[in-house]
């Protein structure tokens, strides 16, 4: 690939990890709302529910933001081939640490928050 088309590449990725992250985030944050609202006083069944819901979104959020993160890294590996890369191209290479943020970092951030949701709709924590 060119350099402008594996810019053009990264742009896409970029743009996916961006949406990846949407959903999941709002997700959590209502589920928040909701136990400030009294979620965890419901049933044992809205409360398995909402953790079946959570956890769903958060494996295919993690899912999808991980194989945007690969190709993204991909891509960076693509331009460190290029000779003589452009500025864009080069700063592109130089913030290529920040897919492995995405891939590692976030989903670990997930499960941390996940478990304290589950202790607080189950615990009362």
């Amino acid at each position: 690939m060119s350099e402008t088309d594996l810019i053009r590449q990264w742009n896409t990725t970029r743009w996916h990890i961006i949406v990846s992250q949407i959903a999941p985030t709002l997700l959590l944050a209502f589920t928040v709302w909701m136990l400030v609202d009294g979620l965890a006083e419901t049933s044992l069944a809205v409360r398995v529910a909402a953790t079946g819901i959570l956890l769903a979104s958060g494996i295919l959020g993690a899912a999808a933001q991980y194989a945007a993160a690969t190709e993204g890294a991909a891509v960076v590996q693509g331009l460190r081939a290029v000779d003589a890369p452009g500025p864009l191209a080069t700063r592109i290479i130089a913030m290529g640490w920040g897919v492995n943020v995405v891939r590692f970092v976030t989903p670990t951030v997930f499960v941390v928050v996940f478990i304290a949701l589950v202790l607080a709709l189950f615990a009362g924590l």
